[in-house]
């Protein structure tokens, strides 16, 4: 029954598309405290902004809230005992970890907006894409998780309990041994392989793939009809089971920002924080 309604409740917000006015935005909430000494200015939440490889703006995570961002993507590396956040691993730098750039200060901001990354309870995701061997970095990044399990979703035996931070495991996975764990600090990035088949919801809570290998559309010209069919497809098949969508590689543009409202994609990758920001203020309703 609970699935059910969860079901219900994301295809209704399929179905609202684009909508009107955006909502009023409220003043941004001054966070100190931060491990990098800086006043972190969290902005009013936006649901579907999705910051791509994060850690390359000037100030990883804090650019993202300042910008409203409710999604962070972070690459990581297994060295030692170290995850090692970049994008190659020829950038690896000692000191940028995902504890420092992330778990750490999430948790201070939680502490001191009681026990929430905004204002009102809306959640942040976290995806952790693993660039190294899976199985040693995930049970790596599963240790890690553990010391931070009062700031996380868990997931016991199938029963989600909601936490101020959702880590979502990305690129390299492990399928079989996530599946296998009683209890968990993260769910899996899924594939549109992985539409329609028998994992749940609560083993993988969004559907992800890249974009420019399932649609030709860069945003210019038509939408072509086929391809907003098979999108709003996609959108309803992962909705109907719990699960929300996101494509990477979309281009930046405006016209296909607008195109993914229209079909209810819950999360928009972008590396342009003030550019999203401001277009889903003024055409997004939620």
């Amino acid at each position: 029954m609970n699935r059910l309604l969860t079901a219900s409740l994301l295809i209704l917000l399929a179905l609202m598309g684009a909508c009107a006015p955006a909502a009023t935005v409220q003043p941004d909430t001054p966070v100190t405290g931060t491990p990098v000494s800086q006043t972190v200015r969290i902005a009013s939440p936006l649901p579907r902004a999705h910051a791509h490889n994060d850690y390359e703006h000037d100030r990883p995570l804090l650019d993202a809230l300042a910008q409203g961002f409710t999604s962070v993507e972070s690459d990581v590396f297994l060295r030692g005992n170290e995850l090692l956040v970049a994008h190659e691993a020829s950038q690896l730098q000692p000191g940028r970890t995902l504890q420092t750039l992330y778990l750490e200060p999430l948790r201070q901001i939680a502490a001191q907006n009681g026990g929430h990354i905004y204002p009102g309870g809306q959640s942040l995701t976290l995806y952790i894409d693993v660039k190294d061997e899976a199985e040693a970095t995930y049970q790596a990044i599963d240790r890690v998780l553990a010391g931070y399990s009062d700031l996380l979703t868990r997931y016991d035996n199938g029963t989600v309990t909601p936490g101020a931070v959702t880590v979502i495991i990305s690129g390299n996975r492990v399928p079989a041994t996530m599946q296998a764990q009683a209890l968990r600090y993260a769910g899996m990035d899924g594939r549109l392989s992985d539409l329609g088949g028998a994992a749940p919801a609560s083993l993988i809570p969004i559907i992800s793939d890249n974009w420019t290998k399932t649609f030709s559309w860069d945003g210019t010209g038509e939408f072509p009809a086929a391809e907003q069919q098979k999108l709003r497809e996609i959108v309803g098949q992962a909705h109907a089971n719990g699960q929300r969508v996101r494509f990477w590689a979309t281009p930046e543009s405006p016209a296909l920002w607008q195109a993914l409202i229209g079909a209810g994609v819950d999360q928009i990758n972008t590396d342009n924080l003030s550019g999203l920001r401001a277009y889903l203020l003024e055409h997004d309703c939620r």
